[in-house]
């Protein structure tokens, strides 16, 4: 039992966790990519701001790629983002109330280079109906 307990221990203090053959670094590092409110419900505007990898290299401007679906992305669309101070950029974002889906989405410079979250985009869960209320 020792032996375990020791094992659990070390696994435990590792700088990135493996759960099911994937490896999820400890703690999950800032990439730039603040999206609010969160969770997403059908009918919000969102905000989704970028001070990721191609907002460092001091750009004028930038698109966010946005597209709903679990696996293919339908109704794509390309959103001029907004430059804020700094090395930022926003764009906001209604989702329409049909979209009960996901909302997919990456970014891109004038230049063409991507910020796709290492081939993985970003991916949020989009909820529909209200929310539940509490008495």
């Amino acid at each position: 039992m020792a032996g375990i307990i020791d094992w659990v221990s070390k696994r435990m203090k590792r700088p990135d966790t493996e759960i099911a053959g994937e490896s999820f670094a400890s703690p999950r590092p800032d990439d730039g990519v603040y999206v609010s409110p969160t969770p997403i419900t059908a009918g919000d505007e969102i905000s989704i701001k970028y001070t990721g990898a191609l907002a460092k290299t001091g750009v004028e401007q930038l698109t966010l790629r946005m597209g709903y679906g679990h696996h293919e992305w339908t109704d794509v669309r390309d959103i001029p983002m907004s430059k804020l101070e700094g090395a930022a950029f926003e764009a906001k974002v209604e989702i329409p109330l049909e979209q009960c889906s996901r909302l997919q989405f990456c970014f891109r410079d004038d230049d063409g280079n991507w910020d796709n979250n290492l081939g993985r985009d970003w991916s949020y869960e989009i909820h529909c109906g209200e929310q539940a209320k509490f008495r």
